[in-house]
């Protein structure tokens, strides 16, 4: 885009566009990888026309400097490096940290098309998958039910002597048709849950499952451990190692079968991480206080920007939207 001075901007959205946007749009762009000299020139000019052009341009740089902190940020500039050819690798080298902070900012990308990666090597795997921010519904052949939540992929192998399902990612509910001679085992990492009759959830996220229970009972086994688990508990499992059942508000754990996110208390960052499993893309939390500001709500899974402006409203918080990045910060 063009400004009336001449300047090259990034692309804007229609919304009324601040100092402090166009300084983090000015960043991007600088560390999309395409930049060009007159870009940077152009940046340069930008942040000397004010006082306050200035300083929004320090706030944004330390912005992108706490972004650029985060482990996610770190995985993609480990992964740009090892994906890169010899030539980017040796200018990743020479700049080191502005090449880091570029990757913190693309790092909204790449972690946006990471879990669609996931799902579709999951994919050749599983029964049946779905699509980040799809919701499935499932009925298997012995008359249970399966509810499959976003980016997940389940494998179901049925015989006239086993039920035996795998979660390869995401998240399922399952709704089992009682069968004393044909236990229903939900495999997923190092463990797995039987059941009988009873519905129950498996959750999977990287190398941590949590089984939580509606109705009945569910035998739990990790490694050497093992954990009966009954209606309104949860235990959580890994590397081999199997927690206590653990009392949880199941109707909240899975008011997503319903279409809601329900949080009670939770914690800003907890919340801007289930965000995420929705919709393409990072949300960053900046700020120590903000992400320990604990908010309640329900709010409806499929519309993800009223979510994020009522998040806004309650904490006072900005929400400035980037192509595949949302970052939540403070508002002064």
């Amino acid at each position: 885009m063009v400004d009336g001075s001449g300047d090259r901007l990034p692309r804007r959205t229609p919304r009324s566009v601040t100092l402090s946007d166009e300084a983090i749009e000015w960043l991007v762009l600088l560390h999309s990888g395409s930049a060009s000299d007159s870009d940077r020139q152009g940046y340069a000019a930008w942040r000397q026309r004010s006082p306050a052009h200035e300083e929004a341009a320090t706030e944004a740089e330390a912005l992108f400097g706490d972004i650029g902190r985060t482990q996610t940020a770190e995985e993609y500039r480990l992964t740009e490096t090892a994906l890169a050819p010899p030539a980017y690798r040796q200018r990743a080298r020479r700049f080191g940290r502005r090449i880091f902070l570029g990757s913190a900012v693309a790092a909204g990308v790449t972690w946006g098309i990471g879990p669609a990666l996931v799902a579709t090597v999951t994919s050749f795997l599983a029964t049946y998958h779905t699509a980040v921010g799809e919701r499935r519904n499932i009925r298997l052949s012995d008359g249970s039910t399966v509810w499959l939540n976003t980016a997940s992929a389940l494998s179901v192998h049925f015989s006239p002597h086993f039920r035996r399902l795998t979660l390869h990612a995401g998240e399922a509910l399952f709704d089992v048709t009682e069968d004393q001679s044909r236990p229903f085992i939900v495999r997923s990492g190092a463990g797995e849950a039987e059941a009988v009759g009873t519905v129950y959830a498996v959750r999977k996220d990287d190398s941590t499952t949590q089984v939580s229970v509606q109705d009945g009972t569910v035998l739990v086994r990790a490694g050497d451990g093992r954990q009966q688990v009954t209606a309104g508990q949860a235990v959580k499992y890994r590397d081999g190692i199997i927690s206590s059942p653990q009392a949880v508000a199941v109707a909240d754990l899975f008011s997503w079968t319903r279409g809601k996110l329900i949080f009670n208390r939770k914690p800003l960052a907890q919340i801007a991480t289930e965000i995420e499993r929705y919709r393409h893309g990072r949300v960053v939390v900046v700020s120590d206080d903000l992400k320990a500001m604990e908010v309640s709500g329900v709010f409806d899974i499929d519309d993800n920007e009223a979510l994020l402006a009522a998040l806004g409203t309650a904490t006072g918080a900005r929400i400035t939207h980037l192509p595949f990045l949302i970052v939540i910060r403070p508002s002064v």
